[in-house]
């Protein structure tokens, strides 16, 4: 049986295209909230509440005042025994969907003792005790330069700190591990082993001692950023530093490019291949011939259609499916007929023949109203915009728009291949199974770590093996 005449077929389930739409669905949900709140970036940090203040509700007995600005800190009175502590917690826990948090405190006056702390602490923990002296919580003390971790003896970590300095406290999730720095270099670091939320924590503990705090509302003395940096570097290296057979990433992204039908691109990729010393071999060694093959059918059909579809020529793709796969358009209500009207419609509005796209809309879309998610999809929005690129729903005349329907539309013609046992393999690359299970595994991780640090993010990681 020829590829072009599997017409006998019976029609694939509607699975694909429902998965597609369900694509579809969620880009439009986080694209449209990206386009109103004025965003642009591909790896922000998931939105979580940081500190801005001190608290000023729970107290520490009253040996310690709040500044108005509740930035500042100071010990007025003399302290009658060492458990006169005045301990403040920021108002709320240190954000942990991130690479690295960090806060800084500035010694005004070192008092007469300068016993001041920075560190972290839990909820539980009792404010007239200085941070560190407690089970679950970490302190780095300014009079003898010691970090202490639970318990009244503090270790050997830094040098001593007092008027003019300034010293800062830091998260770093990559590497589960708290760190301290004085006058914008790190002093050291010490595994995070206070589990759950940890608040930003000050403690002064002789009169006149006075310290402000920054939280990020204004610049820091250590270079926050540079340091962030530094820590990508280092999980770049761990990454480029593991070994793959070059047969194997060959054999990955050859298989990328044979599933979406990029014929051309695939012939130079073999062509390069051969070219290479020693030369790659194109025949796969892991046992996955047949999957192979099954990425082969249709090369050139595939890659015929997706051209139709990427220049915006949705009439001619109809065509073409009805003369070659009739099956895929027969049912006139599927998702992918659905998808493939829609995007007829935003081709008409990138046209601007918006008569036209209104009489095709109302002539096309009555028949999809039982179609699950057919009312999540905005694509009729775009008729309310003067300027329809500039909106939130302008995503839908962006080049990756037609990339997706066209995806949906070369599953769906791997589907109509007759020795096809398991239509699910005709939703993704091998390579995109694989980011699955690397994003899985990512996020089982970060479960292990109390649900900390940051979210797994390909293009992130991609931007930074670039720099």
């Amino acid at each position: 049986m020829s590829e072009t005449s599997s017409q006998s077929q019976s029609p694939p389930e509607d699975s694909i295209g429902r998965y597609f739409l369900d694509i579809w669905s969620q880009n439009s949900k986080t694209l449209s909230l990206r386009a109103s709140s004025g965003t642009e970036s591909a790896f922000e940090e998931e939105r979580e509440e940081s500190p801005t203040a001190l608290d000023t509700v729970k107290s520490s007995g009253g040996f310690s005042v709040v500044g108005a600005d509740k930035l500042s800190l100071t010990y007025p009175n003399d302290q009658l025994h060492g458990h006169d502590v005045g301990v403040v917690q920021a108002n709320c826990p240190a954000p942990s969907k991130r690479l690295v948090y960090y806060f800084e405190i500035s010694v005004k006056h070192a008092g007469v003792k300068g016993q001041i702390a920075i560190g972290f602490t839990t909820s539980a923990f009792r404010l007239r005790r200085q941070p560190g002296w407690e089970a679950n919580s970490c302190g780095y003390h300014g009079d003898d330069g010691r970090l202490y971790r639970g318990h009244g003896k503090g270790d050997v970590f830094g040098p001593p700190y007092t008027a003019g300095d300034t010293v800062g406290g830091g998260i770093n999730y990559a590497t589960e591990e708290f760190f301290f720095t004085k006058n914008g270099v790190v002093i050291g670091s010490v595994y995070k082993d206070v589990k759950g939320p940890v608040y930003p924590t000050v403690a002064v503990h002789s009169q006149n001692e006075e310290v402000s705090v920054n939280f990020g509302q204004d610049p820091f003395v250590f270079d926050l950023k540079a340091y962030e940096a530094e820590q990508r570097t280092k999980q770049q290296i761990k990454i480029e530093n593991t070994s793959i057979p070059q047969n194997a990433s060959y054999g990955i992204v050859r298989s990328y490019l044979q599933h979406y039908g990029y014929e051309e691109t695939l012939k130079l990729f073999d062509i390069d291949g051969r070219n290479t010393m020693p030369p790659i071999s194109v025949i796969p060694e892991n046992g996955d011939s047949e999957e192979d093959s099954m990425s082969m059918y249709a090369l050139k059909q595939r890659n015929t259609v997706r051209r139709l579809i990427k220049s915006g020529n949705i009439d001619e793709t109809f065509s073409t499916l009805q003369k070659w796969y009739p099956q895929i358009v027969q049912d006139h209500t599927s998702a992918i007929c659905f998808m493939l009207h829609c995007q007829k419609f935003i081709e008409l509005i990138r046209g601007g023949k918006l008569e036209e796209a209104i009489l095709y809309g109302r002539s096309e879309f009555d028949k999809f109203k039982d179609l699950s998610g057919f009312d999540e999809l905005d694509c009729a929005a775009l008729l309310a915009y003067e300027d329809p690129s500039g909106s939130s729903v302008g995503y839908l005349l962006s080049e990756s728009q037609r990339e997706l329907v066209a995806d949906a539309v070369n599953a769906m013609i791997l589907s109509t291949n007759p020795k096809m046992t398991d239509v699910t393999s005709c939703k993704q690359s091998r390579l995109e199974r694989l980011i699955r299970q690397v994003t899985a595994c990512f996020l089982e991780k970060r479960s292990l770590n109390g649900d900390q640090g940051e979210a797994f993010q390909l293009s992130q990681i991609l931007n930074s093996a670039t720099k």
